[in-house]
């Protein structure tokens, strides 16, 4: 059928507008639709890495359980190189460190806190910070067991390292640096939180003193 005047005129608008702009429409409508792919591609792979993530983690527990603790480094070695970028491997080292330890087995249990330390988020980083300052306080490593716990750290873990620093601090005979360390670490704890009473003991131990409203409150609170 043949086109009328107007439709011509419409169809010769529309060339002439395509040899101008065409290939880059094209280009552009490719690339929003790589994007598209590649983003519905990423939440895809994302959901199919945690699940599988949370499978290995339940792995992991059952291992602990049974307190095979060459089956749960295993799990966390895998969870480690295969899904590093999830929450579920620090988790997984910080279980792995613990069972570790309770085997015996220090070296691994230092080294998975250490993966931890490096790899997870602040309030893993915290934690494990924490637990391998611990340690090392027990191997009597105390510049290690300093240092392990150098660095920013969550506010919310803030008392709980200011507490380790003291401990360690103490061990050292360095009384004023540790009576300076469990102030901080009662300044950073909150009343309401349990742990805080041990503190204070720790901080009167060291020739601390508390001022008569806080003691009250501990006495109160016990």
């Amino acid at each position: 059928m043949a086109y009328d005047l107007e439709e011509q005129e419409q169809l010769a608008t529309l060339k002439a507008w395509w040899e101008k702009y065409g290939n880059l429409t094209s280009w552009v409508l490719i690339a929003g639709l790589a994007a598209y792919s590649g983003w519905s591609y990423w939440n895809y792979h994302q959901r199919s890495e945690s699940a599988q993530a949370s499978a290995l983690y339940e792995e992991l527990q059952t291992a602990v359980q049974a307190k095979d603790n060459a089956k749960v480094l295993r799990a966390a070695g895998d969870m480690e190189s295969k899904f590093g970028g999830t929450s579920y491997a620090p988790m997984a080292a910080l279980v792995a460190a613990k069972s570790s330890f309770d085997a015996n087995d220090v070296k691994s249990a230092k080294a998975q806190l250490q993966w931890a330390i490096e790899h997870g988020a602040d309030e893993f980083k915290a934690l494990a910070k924490i637990r391998l300052a611990g340690i090392l306080l027990d191997e009597k490593a105390y510049d290690e067991a300093l240092k392990a716990l150098s660095g920013e750290v969550a506010p919310q873990f803030a008392g709980a390292v200011a507490d380790r620093k003291g401990d360690i601090l103490a061990a050292q005979k360095k009384i004023a640096e540790a009576r300076a360390a469990y102030q901080a670490a009662l300044d950073a704890t909150d009343k309401k939180n349990p742990g805080r009473q041990l503190i204070q003991l720790k901080f009167e131990a060291m020739g601390g003193s508390v001022p008569a409203d806080a003691a009250k409150d501990a006495k109160s609170a016990a």
